[in-house]
C-alpha cells in the first residue's frame, strides 16, 4: 500500500475551480445531456446507474451481436428521490438500434436487501457473471432502511426460447463485504436518504494488470474530525469526537478490498475526501499507458459548503493502484454539468476505451429552484430517467479534457481495450430452453 496513506482530496484543489483557468472550461464541461432530449429506455420507469458487463479484461461482453449492460430501474410515479426505495437491477442489451430491454436480472425476493443499489459485473471463463451489487436494506422490512451490504451472485447467461438473453435466476445470492466499523464507518442508518447517509456501496470490479489480482472499489464513509475540516489549524474534539459541521460527522472515501482465499478483505482507503464532501458515489479505475486512473461522481450539495463545487465527474491518477494519487487537473474535475443545467446528468462511467457513460437527471426548474426540493409534480417533469448521451474523454497525463460526444447506439466497431488490451468479444452461453 502507498505509505502516505490515501490521498486527501482538499479545499485547496477544489479553490483552483474559482481561482485558476479551469472554473468550468469547455475542457471540463460535459456536453448538454438534455437536447434533443434522448428516448427513454423504458417508457414507464426510469433508468439510472448503468455498467456493462465486462469480460476479464475489461472490455464489453457481447451475446448474440449485442452488449450486456445493467442499470438501476424503478416505476415513473411520484417524486423521482423516491426511485432509490423501489431500484432494482434491469439487465439490458446495445446494438446498433439502440438499448432494449431484458427485464429484471434477479428474481423476486432473490436479494438479502429490500433494494438493489448499483455494482458492477464480469463475465467468467466459464460462461458465468459475477455481479456486484449493494443490497440496501433488509428483505421484509416494513419501511425501506439504509443498512448497505455488497453482495455478489453469479448465475449463468441463458439464451432461452425465441433468443431472449437472460441471467439464470437458480443462482444465489450472498454478502461477501460490509464496512469493518473501524477503518470505514458502518452504513447502518435506520431513517436517511439520497444526501444524507453514511455509504458502503458501488462495488466497482477491477482487476490489476499488474498483479492479476482482483479489487473491488467501494464508495465509503470515513470518520471527520475537526482537524481533517479543511480549517488546517484547529485540533480534534478531545476523545477523537468527530466533527459536525453539516456533513453529519463522516466525509467520502474511496474504499479498497482485495480477493483473498475465496473472501474479500478489506484495505486502507485510496482516497478520502478530506472536510470538503461527504458523499463519494462509483468509484471505478481505467488504466491508460500505465497509468491508473481513478474515477467518481458528486453532486454539488454534497460538497462542503454545498454547492461550492459542481456536480461532476472526477477523478485522480497514479503510477499504480494503491498510488500515490494526484487530483487530475490540478482540482479532480473531468467533466462538470454546465452552469445552466447543474442537474442534467449523473453517476458517470469511464469505459476502457474512454467512452462516458451516464443518465439524465434534471433539467432546471423555474428560478432556479433545486429540483431535490420541488414537489413530486415539478420534480417529475425535470426528471430524465434515462441514458444520457454518451461522450469521450481524451487523457495526457494529469491532464484531461473532453473532447467529443460518441455514437449513442451499437456494439464499438472499434476494439474495446480493456486493462490488458484485450478486444470486445463474445463467450459461449448455454443454449435455449434452460430458462429458469
Amino acid at each position: 500500500m502507498n505509505e502516505d496513506g490515501p490521498a486527501r482530496w482538499t479545499r485547496r484543489h477544489l479553490d483552483l475551480l474559482t481561482t485558476g483557468p479551469l472554473t468550468l472550461a469547455p475542457e471540463t464541461t460535459a456536453p448538454p445531456a438534455h437536447t434533443p432530449a434522448p428516448p427513454r429506455v423504458l417508457p414507464g420507469d426510469d433508468v439510472w446507474d448503468l455498467w456493462p458487463i465486462q469480460e476479464e479484461d475489461g472490455s464489453i461482453s457481447v451475446v448474440l451481436g449485442r452488449e450486456l449492460w445493467m442499470a438501476l430501474s424503478a416505476p415513473a410515479a411520484g417524486h423521482p428521490e423516491e426511485r432509490h426505495d423501489h431500484a432494482r437491477i434491469r439487465l439490458l442489451a446495445r446494438d446498433g438500434d439502440g438499448w432494449h430491454d431484458l427485464g429484471p436480472a434477479f428474481a423476486d425476493g432473490a436479494s438479502p436487501g429490500s433494494r438493489e443499489w448499483s455494482g458492477s459485473a464480469v463475465r467468467r471463463p466459464d460462461g458465468t457473471v459475477s455481479v456486484f451489487y449493494t443490497a440496501a436494506g433488509r428483505r421484509g422490512e416494513a419501511r425501506p432502511t439504509f443498512l448497505q451490504s455488497v453482495v455478489e451472485t453469479r448465475p449463468a447467461v441463458v439464451v432461452a426460447e425465441g433468443g431472449r438473453v437472460l441471467l439464470d435466476r437458480a443462482a444465489g445470492h450472498r454478502e461477501v463485504l460490509r464496512s469493518d466499523g473501524r477503518a470505514y464507518l458502518p452504513a447502518d442508518e435506520i431513517d436517511g436518504g439520497p444526501g444524507r447517509i453514511r455509504a458502503f456501496r458501488d462495488p466497482g470490479w477491477f482487476r490489476d494488470p499488474a498483479d492479476g489480482r482482483e479489487y473491488l472499489l467501494v464508495a465509503a464513509s470515513v470518520a471527520a474530525s475537526v482537524a481533517a475540516s479543511g480549517a488546517g489549524s484547529a485540533a480534534a474534539p478531545a476523545g477523537g469526537a468527530a466533527a459536525d459541521d453539516g456533513d453529519g460527522g463522516y466525509m467520502g472515501a474511496v474504499a479498497l478490498a482485495e480477493a483473498r482465499d475465496g473472501g474479500w478483505s478489506l484495505l486502507p482507503p485510496l482516497l478520502v475526501a478530506d472536510g470538503v464532501n461527504h458523499e463519494i458515489e462509483r468509484p471505478h479505475v481505467v488504466v491508460r499507458d500505465s497509468s491508473y486512473y481513478l474515477f467518481f461522481s458528486t453532486q454539488r450539495h454534497s460538497f462542503h459548503p454545498p454547492g461550492s463545487a459542481p456536480t461532476g465527474l472526477y477523478g485522480f491518477v497514479a503510477p499504480r493502484l494503491t498510488g500515490p494519487y494526484a487530483p487530475l487537473n490540478g482540482s479532480g474535475l473531468v467533466a462538470a454539468n454546465p452552469p445552466e443545467e447543474p442537474d442534467q446528468a449523473y453517476a458517470w462511467l469511464v469505459l476502457p476505451d474512454l467512452r462516458v457513460v451516464s443518465f439524465v437527471n434534471y433539467r432546471s426548474v423555474g428560478g432556479g429552484a433545486d429540483p431535490l426540493r420541488a414537489g413530486a409534480a415539478e420534480a417529475r417533469a425535470a426528471f430524465g430517467g434515462t441514458i444520457a448521451p454518451v461522450f469521450r474523454l481524451a487523457l495526457d497525463g494529469a491532464r484531461t479534457r473532453v473532447v467529443a460526444t460518441a455514437p449513442a447506439t451499437g456494439p464499438t466497431t472499434a476494439p474495446t481495450t480493456g486493462p490488458s488490451g484485450g478486444e470486445q468479444r463474445e463467450q459461449g452461453v448455454q443454449p435455449p430452453g434452460r430458462e429458469t
